[in-house]
């Protein structure tokens, strides 16, 4: 190889090395960020009419050997980083990358290279003059960039290579899909509000390299097969879905108590029973109420589609009258998010 180019080469590595280490401890943030512009794209969308063109990810990426995961992105002319705005939306697996002043096809007067092995899917459509790129994937990566002489290089990162273990959390229910409803509460309020104090706590342990990924952190309602999807394409290291339980008649009673179903299928040494164990036995504790044991939840989809340990913890019975009203508190929202939070911590020291 010349000399220059092994010089400059070297430089541009070194500084993308700097950049992952400045960049790496702001990705917990992005998580919830995606949310927020999922719907502000959809109603963008929803608004004017968009010609989206799809390309075989093998045709429009040249192969090259020499950049492993990392794509070569040429940019119109004239664009800086600061033009560039990207959005990675962690539930669809999906990546955008905006620039202003979008060309009609961006694929016929455009060039990319490098590796196209995580990208299932690959689109461009112009949206309020912009041009925005669209890759689906075929799992969850956190992303680097950098633009270089007239080109953006994007590297995509498996999420247990920046964290030491990966979690994802799940509010359970959400927008129309509101859950039980006992005098005017609604299920799918206290579950996020219980995410929303365990994400809390989270964001503020700095001891513990945790990537935690959230199926919503607003009143939005994902589809199962997203929320389980997430955990699966995360490969995360634990799935916890938190609800709420109720009557079978929906009527007031004297029932109460925590209760977390599992996956009966799973039968590996670090399974989907223990997780729940440890989960019961941590959140009865911090919300102070009766342990009423484990269930079997192979009937519920993102139980039996789960292919990571999974754990959906009912916090409390809302047909309680003294349970609902500590699940409508801040003061005991608080206490089960710190049941789970205490449950993951164990079931890490326990292995998983």
């Amino acid at each position: 190889m010349d000399k220059k180019v092994l010089k400059a080469v070297t430089v541009f590595l070194g500084i993308l090395t700097i950049l992952v280490c400045v960049t790496f401890p702001f990705f917990p943030k992005l998580h919830t960020y995606a949310v927020a512009a999922r719907e502000a794209r959809e109603t963008a969308r929803a608004n004017e009419h968009i010609t989206i063109k799809r390309q075989d990810p093998e045709k429009v990426v040249e192969a090259d050997n020499s950049m492993s995961a990392q794509l070569k992105i040429e940019l119109p002319q004239g664009l800086t980083e600061q033009d560039i705005s990207f959005e990675n939306d962690y539930l669809d697996q999906t990546i955008y990358i905006r620039f202003p002043n979008g060309v009609d096809d961006y694929f016929a007067d455009y060039s990319m290279s490098g590796s196209s092995d995580h990208i299932a899917g690959i689109s461009y459509y112009k949206e309020n003059g912009d041009g925005v790129i669209m890759m689906e994937l075929d799992q969850v990566c956190e992303l680097q960039d950098t633009v270089d002489s007239g080109y953006l290089y994007v590297n995509f990162i498996d999420p247990h290579e920046i964290y030491d273990k990966v979690v994802v959390i799940d509010a359970g229910h959400g927008a129309k899909a509101v859950g039980a409803v006992k005098q005017g509460i609604y299920e799918k309020d206290i579950d996020l509000a219980i995410v929303l104090e365990l994400k809390k706590i989270l964001d503020a342990d700095t001891e513990d390299n945790i990537g935690v990924y959230y199926t919503r952190t607003d009143d939005s309602d994902p589809s199962l097969e997203k929320r389980v999807q997430l955990a699966n394409k995360a490969k995360a290291d634990l799935f916890i879905s938190v609800h709420n339980n109720s009557s079978a008649s929906g009527k007031m009673t004297g029932m109460n108590g925590t209760q977390v179903l599992y996956s009966e299928s799973d039968d590996s040494e670090l399974s989907s029973q223990r997780l729940a164990q440890i989960c019961l036995d941590y959140v009865s504790s911090a919300f102070e109420s009766t342990s009423i044991g484990l269930l079997p939840g192979d009937d519920i989809y993102i139980i039996r589609s789960s292919e990571v340990p999974v754990a959906l913890v009912e916090v409390g019975f809302m047909t309680n009258a003294d349970e609902l009203a500590k699940l409508n508190s801040q003061e005991y929202q608080a206490k089960a998010a710190e049941g789970i939070y205490e449950a993951i911590k164990q079931a890490f020291e326990e292995g998983y």
